[in-house]
This record gives structure tokens, C-alpha cells and sequence, in this order.
């Protein structure tokens, strides 16, 4: 070990701990365990066994323990956005894709071609641009990881303002924030609009946060660290204050995620506003290499104040391999199609063969700050190509070119669902 530091050796990193220990001491704190003593013992928390604690001091600790349970704020309501309450429909654990034999592989594939029929399978790119991210985007030190999130940021932003979905009067809700940045670049692009509240939904802990260091005045930054699955909107104090439309927005909700977003928006929160809207002029944005709603004004002062609408969705859409069918808005909808939990299971699993091309793709580091905070989003991408398409079931059955396309077509029909479910709660989408 290094003078004066930790005599601990990390297998996982294949070198010795680098914290200083107590005076008198070889190890630190974290490894004081190793070090014999006849009076004191450090043993795991029963919280989080990550760390460690003095066993005659557990009492004390856990009091304080930053793995502690901690008071529900006033927002958190158990499982108001789950969706599914019927225990016996929830689908039993199944089989892996590559526990299939080929003819059941034929007999979803030609189930899901005969769903697909008639929908609207390939979609219009509008990849678009705003200028608050001009600079940015001409900054030559960006990484390539770092270029492609300010590209995608600045796609969300575009449609946002095609939609009229950019300006004052509004409470922007970001699900799934992490650091915040898409609302920075929202709160960027609105410098001189008055009266606008953002709120960050997040349910773990993130470092390094941007939204905090906003310095305008008219902007409020507040963030919710919750479970969107638990999230009721309308006991947020600042929206009970203040009662502006919200405009929900999001950059990376994985799969189930935008199930529980858009049932936070179109049902625990605008049903509870409901009573005097009859049709609300929302409109749904799937953007970033999607489809883009009609174009649409969002002014809703002239909706009833007492009714807190929903000006608008903005979402991109990922990871559809992991969608839930507990928590899918879409159900109804495949059960139209003669099409239960089942066949949903193994569709939202195939999802990932949209990727297939993507495998020889080799994830490069990117050097600078901007990337640092995306590097554990590419690596569960990355993941999900090799395992997912790796199958050897598929092996001499469907080229990679097939299995892009039936990947693509789960995607589409996973996605038509919440299309449904919008459309039938009165949105434009």
C-alpha cells in the first residue's frame, strides 16, 4: 500500500484501498474489520451491506443511516400509477426466447405480422434543432457520447417549440430528470419568459446535478425524488399554489417508465383536475427518430382555472424490452387484438432485435464532462444488444436483417397501444 494510506487490496480493482485510516491504524474505517481488536468489531449495515459500522455503534448509525427509511412526502401516494390491480391476470414468470423451439419462434412471429397489419409501421424522422443548444453543439470539445445527447436534447427542444409547447406559464415536469439537463436547456431556451416552474422527478440519488446552479429568478427548480409509480401530481404544493398547465417531458424513460408517466399525467392527475375540460388540447410528441403529433397551440388560458390541464407530452421513447405488463396503458388494446401478457412477454423481449446492427458497434470513451453522466445508460444499451439478439434459438432461422424488422415491429406495436390509450382519453396523438 501507498504511505499512509488504507493496507486493504480491492480484488475488483487490483489495487489497494486509498483512504486514509486513523492515526495508530492500517486500515480505514470502511476495512477496520480486518484489523484485530479485542474491545471493537465493525460489521455490515443491516440497511445496506455495502458498508460497514462498529457493532457496539449500530444503534446510533442507523438513526442517521443514509439507507434509512425516510418520511413519504406529501405527494407519495402507493402505487397510484401501477395500472394493473388484478392479481390473476398478472402473467406467471416465462420462459426465455431462447428456450423456445422454432415452430412456437414461427408462431409469434406470424402472430405479431398478423397484429401489425394496418399500422402505421414506418414513421416519419423529424430530427429537429433549437438554437439555446447552438453553441453547445459547436463546442469541438465534445465527445461523441456527449454530441449525440446535445443532439437528441436539441430534437426534443425543436419539437417542443413546433408544438408551441415553449413558453410562459407553464410548469415543465421532467420524468426520469437524473441531472437535470434536459430542463436546463428547456429553462435555456425560455430566457426571457416569466412565470415558469420545473420539476425534476427522480428516484435516486444523482451527483453532480445542473439544476442547481440556475441563477434566473422567474425559473423554480424543485425535484421530487420518488417512483413515478407512487408520484400524485396534484399533492405537489407548488402546483396547488400555483395551478399552471404542465407540459410533462422526458429523455430516457426505460420501458415501463412512460407507462407510469403517462398514467401519472392522463389519470391521477388530470382526472383528479377533471369536472369542467371536457377534451383537453394536449397533444402527444413522440420525438427523437419517431413520429411527431400534428402541430398545435398549447395556450390553455382559456381553459377553467380550477382544472389543472396537461398542455402537452414530449417523450422519447426507449428500451421497450423493458416494459411491464403490469404497468402497460396498453392493454386493452392487445387484448383487441386477441393478444394477452404472454405474447406480450415475448414481444417486448424481441423489441431488442431492432438493435441487431448495432452489435458490431464498439462503445468508444468519450473524454469529456459532458459524457461522464451517460456512460451507465450506452453500457445498459450495450448489454441489452449482446444478450438479447445473441440468441442461438434465432441461429439459422432469421438473418439480422429480419430480426431488425420484427424487432422494429414490437416496438410499433407496443407504442400503438399508448397511442390507443391516449386517443381514447380524449388526446391528439
Amino acid at each position: 500500500p501507498e504511505p499512509g494510506r488504507c493496507a486493504h487490496f480491492v480484488q475488483r480493482k487490483g489495487r489497494f484501498c486509498r483512504m486514509v485510516p486513523a492515526p495508530g491504524r492500517r486500515f480505514c474505517g470502511e476495512h477496520g474489520q480486518q484489523e484485530e481488536q479485542n474491545d471493537r468489531k465493525r460489521i455490515p449495515c443491516p440497511l445496506d451491506p455495502k458498508h460497514t459500522v462498529y457493532e457496539d455503534q449500530l444503534q446510533k448509525h442507523l438513526k442517521k443511516c443514509n439507507s434509512r427509511e425516510k418520511p413519504k412526502p406529501v405527494y407519495f401516494v402507493q402505487d397510484i400509477n401501477a395500472g394493473l390491480k388484478d392479481v390473476t391476470e398478472i402473467p406467471e414468470k416465462q420462459v426465455s426466447l431462447s428456450s423456445l423451439s422454432n415452430e412456437e419462434l414461427q408462431n409469434l412471429i406470424i402472430k405479431l405480422k398478423k397484429a401489425s397489419n394496418g399500422l402505421e409501421l414506418h414513421l416519419k424522422e423529424q430530427i429537429l434543432s433549437h438554437q439555446a443548444l447552438q453553441e453547445a453543439l459547436n463546442d469541438p470539445k465534445n465527445g461523441e457520447s456527449a454530441f449525440k445527447h446535445l443532439k437528441q436534447q436539441a430534437s426534443i427542444l425543436g419539437n417542443m417549440e413546433k408544438l408551441h409547447l415553449l413558453g410562459p406559464e407553464r410548469c415543465f415536469v421532467e420524468f426520469g430528470a437524473g441531472r437535470g439537463k434536459l430542463s436546463h436547456w428547456v429553462d435555456v431556451a425560455l430566457q426571457n419568459v416569466e412565470n415558469v416552474q420545473f420539476l425534476l422527478v427522480e428516484r435516486a440519488t444523482t451527483r453532480f446535478k445542473v439544476d442547481g446552479k440556475h441563477k434566473r429568478r422567474d425559473s423554480v427548480f424543485e425535484r421530487l425524488q420518488v417512483d413515478i409509480q407512487h408520484l400524485c401530481l396534484n399533492k405537489v404544493p407548488i402546483l396547488e399554489k400555483k395551478k399552471l398547465p404542465v407540459v410533462g417531458i422526458g429523455k430516457h424513460l426505460c420501458g415501463a417508465a412512460t407507462d407510469l408517466a403517462l398514467r401519472c399525467l392522463v389519470e391521477s392527475y388530470t382526472t383528479c383536475r377533471d369536472g369542467e375540460n371536457e377534451e383537453p388540447a394536449a397533444k402527444r410528441s413522440r420525438t427523437a427518430v419517431t413520429e411527431v403529433a400534428p402541430k398545435t397551440s398549447a395556450d390553455n388560458e382559456s381553459s377553467t382555472e380550477d382544472c389543472k390541464p396537461v398542455a402537452g407530452i414530449v417523450l422519447a421513447l426507449c428500451c421497450h424490452h423493458k416494459c411491464d405488463w403490469t404497468h402497460y396503458v396498453g392493454r386493452e388494446f392487445f387484448k383487441s387484438l386477441g393478444l394477452g401478457p404472454v405474447e406480450f412477454h415475448y414481444f417486448q423481449r424481441m423489441s431488442s432485435w431492432a438493435t441487431c446492427g448495432m452489435q458490431e458497434t464498439t462503445n468508444k470513451a468519450s473524454t469529456s464532462e459532458e459524457s461522464e453522466d451517460q456512460t451507465n445508460d450506452t453500457e445498459e444499451h450495450e448489454q441489452t444488444f449482446r444478450t438479447e439478439s445473441g440468441s442461438d434459438t434465432l441461429q439459422g432461422i432469421l438473418t439480422v436483417e429480419e430480426r431488425k424488422e420484427i424487432g422494429c415491429l414490437c416496438k410499433r406495436l407496443i407504442d400503438h397501444g399508448r397511442i390507443e390509450y391516449l386517443q381514447q382519453q380524449g388526446y391528439k396523438a
